[in-house]
């Protein structure tokens, strides 16, 4: 048995090309927006998530400066106060442009059935144990849990009975020996994973767009969601928050959950 503890790692977040947002600007007139974002932040300093959503929701109403749109006499020059304004008016499809992507890593199958059920703006790759045969049994236990002894022997007795018989069984199928084929090896192996506990630690690769993300956080950090998911998405709510603070910054956490100023973004 391997002690593990959940894991969020941030693989990938939107860059833009200036160089083509450049010239659309050239195209449309905003030339003197694009002036203002740079401000010579470009290249070191600018937040693409948010100056993605901020260009798909000025796309909407074409309203890169005053006079573009002639219903529209006045533009907010902050990018801060553009994004709020964004939030408090639920203009949450332009949210959907700017993805990140997470390896969630040491996260049990109990997690994954609970995660998989927002399909909405997500893409997920997960390991598979029909083809990863296990040796050990990666296990996360909470923090009650492991305050708890007789509860950590039993416990740990029943997953190191569960690894001596995956164990036991590749070597009853001989799928170390040399010459068998991945084809039995992978057979063999989706039986084997039925003997594998409910909350074996596993690792998936997940992308979701901004207004997902805020759903998600919201949902999974309530009291009533389950321990492991609140975990992992206090988690992705710290990370966002500081990947995206104009888009995330206006939760509150309130004894663990995570409660926005404006919802049904």
């Amino acid at each position: 048995m391997k002690n593990t503890e959940p894991e969020v790692l941030v693989v990938a977040r939107p860059a833009l090309d200036f160089e083509e947002i450049a010239r659309y600007m050239g195209e449309v007139g905003g030339v003197e927006w694009l002036a203002r974002l740079d401000q010579g932040r470009l290249d070191e300093e600018l937040n693409e998530a948010q100056t993605l959503a901020e260009i798909a929701g000025r796309v909407c109403y074409r309203s890169w400066e005053p006079g573009l749109n002639p219903n529209v006499k006045r533009v907010r020059t902050d990018q801060g106060a553009y994004l709020k304004n964004i939030l408090s008016s639920a203009h949450g499809s332009v949210l959907e442009h700017a993805n990140f992507s997470f390896v969630l890593n040491n996260v049990s199958r109990v997690f994954t059935h609970e995660l998989i059920r927002h399909r909405a703006g997500t893409a997920v790759s997960q390991e598979s144990l029909r083809f990863v045969r296990l040796q050990e049994i990666p296990f996360w236990f909470p923090e009650w849990a492991r305050e708890d002894a007789e509860l950590m022997e039993r416990a740990s007795g029943v997953l190191r009975e569960l690894e001596e018989f995956q164990t036991w069984m590749a070597g009853r199928f001989g799928l170390d020996e040399d010459g068998v084929v991945f084809s039995e090896k992978k057979h063999k192996t989706s039986f084997m994973r039925r003997f594998a506990p409910e909350g074996v630690g596993t690792t998936l690769l997940w992308t979701a767009n901004i207004r997902t993300l805020r759903h998600t956080i919201e949902s999974r950090t309530a009291p009533g969601a389950e321990e492991e998911i609140r975990l992992v998405f206090h988690k992705i709510g710290e990370i966002m928050r500081a990947e995206a603070p104009a888009l995330f910054g206006d939760y509150t956490i309130e004894d663990g959950a995570w409660v926005p100023s404006w919802r049904k973004v």
